[in-house]
């Protein structure tokens, strides 16, 4: 089987990676806080503030958001970026309820490719492995099923060809 190289952060120590997560932490808490006003009233329900997550082991004083906080705040309460950066939307059938609605950035949706192709790099992808999407966002005209759909081509092509069988 032919491997693909592991990223630096794949190799990183452990206290690295617990660095880099910190980090990312906290300037979600940060960014939401600042820019989410039904974030901002949980926190303050709870009384936290961002700068008070200072360990990894300080994320349970923080409020999760729930089904309940994206209805409660449909449609868009719980972006925490302006419409213009919203490249795609994906919403709930609403069946239980109000629907749920969430937005993503063109950054998000290069994230998720990433992911996307270090999950099948992880679960050991080789020439010949064949990827059948699944999901209901598998239309062409996703952003996201063309971004998973080019990590697999570019996952596929990235190997050896396999011999015939």
């Amino acid at each position: 089987m032919t491997g693909f190289p592991l990223e630096a952060i794949e190799k990183a120590p452990l206290a690295e990676l617990r660095k880099l997560q910190l980090q990312r932490l906290q300037w979600s808490l940060h960014h939401a806080y600042e820019h989410v006003p039904h974030t901002r009233k949980k926190f303050e329900q709870a009384g936290v503030k961002p700068e008070d997550c200072r360990t990894l082991a300080d994320l349970p004083k923080f409020p999760f958001t729930t089904k309940a906080d994206l209805r409660e705040t449909y449609p868009f309460g719980m972006f925490a970026v302006p419409m213009d950066k919203i490249v795609r939307i994906h919403a709930s059938s609403g069946t239980t309820g109000k629907p749920t609605v969430v937005g993503y950035t063109a950054k998000d949706i290069d994230t998720w490719t990433q992911v996307m192709a270090r999950s099948i790099r992880a679960a050991r992808s080789t020439d010949g492995t064949v990827a059948l999407p699944t999901t209901t966002w598998t239309s062409s005209s996703s952003p996201i099923a063309r971004a998973v759909t080019s990590s697999i081509s570019t996952t596929a092509t990235s190997l050896p060809s396999a011999p015939r069988r």
